[in-house]
């Protein structure tokens, strides 16, 4: 049997707006993660994840730069009318999906605002920069809720998330085309470092084997990008003279 060692997948975005948009799936992602909020600790970084998307929500164009994108991605899918052999039923699917998630992000109230506005989750991200601040004797409002019946907050909770569904349901499928769009192909970095044009693309993603124990440092946006393989160990570790890695540019 032919054992294949795990592989460890790094992104890297070449632009400001996709940095904010990995950002944000990085959060929603750990807030469905965290979703049943059995004890104060896990309760705790739950909120603490809210304030973090809503702090970056607060920092820029999030809503218009995604609309933007949902029309790019249409304007994409329709270039391939003209190609022999492509299922056009399949892009008209497609098309449908990117126009209901544009409208209903369109449609939605400001990006986090309902969340801005609950009254717990404003009074614990009052708290949250105050080490150990949201003690009982500080928080007497979430004390008692962590007592009120889990169903009860498992209501709250996925109201909250309901909020942010528009965002969600948009972002993720903004983000899977991206990524479909550039396949993984294999390259060599000489002495550690690898670089190479990015052509107007959004997103590097590059996947290494785990037992290499390398990690690959990425500057460059736009037009060029240079990667650099560190070891994990940067005393013992060994960056190998040849390193095979597979790289996508989306």
């Amino acid at each position: 049997m032919n054992d294949v060692s795990p592989s460890v997948l790094f992104e890297h975005p070449l632009n400001e707006k996709m940095r904010t948009w990995l950002r944000i799936e990085f959060l929603l992602q750990q807030l469905h993660g965290q979703r049943a909020l059995s004890e104060t600790a896990i309760a705790l970084t739950f909120f603490r994840t809210v304030s973090d998307l809503l702090d970056v929500l607060e920092r820029g164009e999030v809503r218009t730069e995604l609309l933007k994108e949902l029309e790019r991605q249409q304007q994409k899918l329709l270039a391939w009318a003209d190609v022999p052999g492509v299922d056009m039923s399949v892009m008209d699917q497609l098309r449908g999906q990117l126009k209901e998630r544009a409208a209903a992000l369109m449609s939605a109230p400001r990006l986090g605002q309902a969340l801005r506005e609950d009254r717990l989750i404003s009074l614990v991200r009052q708290r949250l920069s105050i080490p150990g601040g949201c003690c009982s004797f500080d928080l007497p409002t979430l004390h008692m809720w962590m007592h009120a019946p889990q169903q009860e907050r498992d209501t709250d909770v996925t109201d909250w998330l309901l909020t942010l569904e528009p965002l969600n349901l948009a972002l993720t499928m903004v983000l899977d085309l991206i990524r479909q769009a550039g396949p993984f192909r294999n390259q060599i970095s000489l002495n550690g470092f690898f670089q190479d044009n990015a052509e107007g693309a959004d997103l590097l993603r590059l996947r290494i084997n785990l037992a290499h124990q390398l990690y690959p440092q990425i500057s460059g946006h736009k037009t060029r990008y240079a990667i650099r393989f560190l070891p994990l160990d940067s005393e013992l570790g060994v960056v190998p003279e040849r390193l095979t890695f597979e790289l996508a540019c989306c």
